[in-house]
């Protein structure tokens, strides 16, 4: 694995070019501050007309424009508008407006790889994607820091495209932590196999399950959720920190032996063959025609699963609990009104 540094990196390169950002939700706000933060000549935020985001741009300094206006003349482009708004997004208002020679950088492999967008044969095609949320790699650049990072070469029509996205890669933060090599593939793949199996999807359900068998029980609500929702935090803290022994040296040795002997019970060999058929179903390409199709058609199913999550009692019980709580307020990454 070829991991880079600031050293590594000419981060003069991004310096001087004029680089549009499309989207300025969660990573798009981070992208944008720590590029000018860093001395980006120029940046500039496309947003569609009526988005809500704009006055959050504005408000922080940018000059908002229309998409294809924003495109227009830039030297790069970085596309982070959401996976399924991006192949007419390239289409109406990326194919025919950026310069010849150009470069279109993501931060998810998703569109590439799956051959949504085939990008104009001169440009380079590359991927800087944080492995963090935005909100992180906002919060991290301002305290001097920075999320390691990915890079990944799509298309190399000017034969310096990995400088480029090491340029850019170290003007967002990265190459303060560390930037990772790898394919347009493996971090589509990967990734979409980590937010449905485990960190997004398995770690709800997990904790939604642990909810409502507490509760289904005869268990208070409020003690259901410390357990099973609240104290995850620490639990994830520790094992950031220093990996899942860490977390098991940490603990009692009652959480210890008890998480040990029945752990198993809860990820199982079932579990595990049904992991696999997610990641079959990703590398073959069915989730990405699933999820096409969802948004082709209004995202009925996944409106739905929305309003049904927001009136579940594990919010309501959260929202209160939390209110109990100001310091999680204070210290939060998140804040609707700016990011």
């Amino acid at each position: 694995m070829q991991v880079y540094y600031e050293k590594d990196a000419d981060i003069s390169l991004v310096k001087a070019m004029s680089v549009a950002v499309l989207g300025y939700g969660s990573q798009g706000h981070a992208h944008a501050n720590n590029l000018r933060d860093s001395g980006v000549s120029e940046v500039r935020v496309g947003l569609r007309p009526g988005s809500g985001s704009a006055a959050k741009a504005e408000a922080a300094g940018f000059s908002v424009y229309e998409p294809a206006q924003a495109v227009s003349g830039a030297d790069l482009v970085m596309v982070l508008a959401p996976d399924e708004v991006q192949p007419a997004l390239y289409k109406d208002a990326i194919a025919a407006h950026l310069k010849e020679g150009g470069a279109l950088a993501f931060a998810h492999g998703f569109n590439v790889h799956f051959g949504l967008i085939e990008a104009r044969s001169d440009l380079d095609v590359i991927m800087i994607a944080p492995k963090g949320p935005g909100h992180t790699v906002r919060a991290t650049y301002a305290a001097g820091g920075g999320v390691p990072s990915l890079i990944a070469i799509a298309q190399d029509a000017s034969e310096r495209a990995r400088d480029i996205a090491l340029s850019y890669a170290a003007a967002i933060g990265a190459g303060r932590a560390g930037i990772i090599q790898t394919t347009f593939r493996e971090e589509t793949e990967t990734d979409l196999f980590g937010e449905q199996a485990v960190l997004c999807g398995g770690l709800a359900e997990l904790a939604q399950a642990g909810f409502d068998t507490l509760v289904e029980a005869g268990y208070a609500p409020e003690m259901a959720y410390f357990e099973c929702l609240h104290e995850l935090k620490l639990i994830v803290d520790l094992m950031y920190e220093g990996g899942i022994a860490n977390m098991w040296y940490s603990v009692s040795n009652t959480a210890e032996y008890g998480g040990l002997t029945r752990g198993k019970r809860i990820i199982n060999d079932e579990t595990r063959a049904e992991m696999k058929r997610i990641l079959s179903e990703i590398q073959k390409g069915k989730f990405a025609h699933e999820f096409v199709g969802e948004n082709l058609t209004g995202a009925p199913h996944m409106k739905a699963m929305r309003r049904i999550l927001a009136e579940d009692p594990i919010e309501a019980v959260g929202e209160r609990l939390r209110a109990m709580m100001p310091w999680i307020r204070e210290s939060r990454l998140v804040d609707r009104s700016k990011n």
